[in-house]
């Protein structure tokens, strides 16, 4: 079997969350996902000055500035301001919504596969990676760091993760779009169910400040493709709302509505030069991360 053909079978999230550990689940996905490609990572390199910051366990000791040790008795990092090729933030959407699964894996564990992934692959290549995670107000903010401890770090959030409360993503983007002072890669991972003119209107704040954006739209397949036979009662997860429904009087309309809506979510972002990327739960992670490697591309 041919390399291209034999990292594919790591990257079924069917198969992959059957594995214990996200740890190994990131590293299976990636590792057989590199062995697939011809190219080779891309290398940072430090160019400006920029400030110190406090010496963190598993920091290069390299970077240490001796000189301010001897001064202070302190350790003290010298960062650069382009200390890698890239710098990144994944914001993951955990709201109730995400929690919903009609088979195999939520939509939250998907998110967190996929996040676990480009982090592993991020740092892999040498790029900085934060973290974001919200419902309806951010509730744990990771700095971006480019050090190996880090996917640690990120992992262990990831997995005591839980999907709870309602969403507010136009709020959460436009927070951390007044932290992020940095122009970076700024990668949204979220089912998008939420006021669709905020959430645009916050994406493109970020790339009025210069920073570049992927959406990765994560569904359910039963959200895209509706394929109940029988009376059903629908229950929003996030307000708990039951509507009954007759599926063969209603389907048609909801696949036509669902269909306009990522069309529109397409439309709109293209025009504001924001990479879309609509993802099932049944999807290979693969054209998640070649995603990711072709927007790097653009930026390297």
């Amino acid at each position: 079997m041919r390399a291209t053909e034999d990292y594919r079978k790591y990257l079924d999230p069917a198969v992959i969350s059957r594995l214990k550990s996200i740890d190994i689940k990131a590293r299976l996905v990636v590792e057989g996902f590199v062995s697939g490609l011809h190219r080779g990572p891309y290398k940072g390199f430090s160019v400006e000055f920029a400030e110190h910051r406090q010496y963190m366990p598993g920091d290069p000791i390299r970077y240490i500035d001796w000189k301010v040790y001897g001064k202070t008795d302190r350790f003290y990092i010298k960062e650069y301001e382009e200390e890698t090729n890239l710098r990144a933030y994944v914001i993951l959407d955990a709201s109730a919504s995400m929690g919903y699964k009609s088979d195999g894996i939520t939509k939250l564990e998907y998110g967190c596969y996929l996040a676990a992934s480009l982090t592993y692959l991020m740092l892999k290549q040498q790029d900085s990676v934060g973290l974001l995670t919200f419902d309806t107000k951010p509730r744990r903010y990771i700095p971006p760091r480019s050090v190996r401890h880090h996917l640690h770090v990120i992992l262990k959030e990831l997995a005591h993760l839980e999907a709870a409360q309602e969403t507010d993503l136009g709020l959460c983007l436009r927070e951390l779009a007044q932290r992020v002072k940095r122009r970076g890669l700024i990668i949204l991972i979220s089912d998008l169910l939420d006021d669709e003119t905020r959430v645009i209107r916050g994406l493109k704040l970020f790339r009025h400040r210069k920073h570049e954006v992927i959406v990765f739209h994560v569904l359910d397949p039963y959200e895209i493709n509706f394929p109940f036979e029988h009376e059903v009662i629908l229950r929003d997860l996030e307000t708990r709302e039951e509507v009954p429904a007759v599926p063969w009087e209603i389907a048609g309309e909801y696949r036509r509505r669902v269909a306009d809506w990522i069309d529109r979510y397409r439309s709109v972002l293209r025009q504001s030069n924001v990479d879309y990327v609509p993802l099932s739960t049944s999807t290979s992670f693969d054209v998640a991360l070649f995603s990711y490697l072709e927007k790097r591309q653009r930026l390297g």
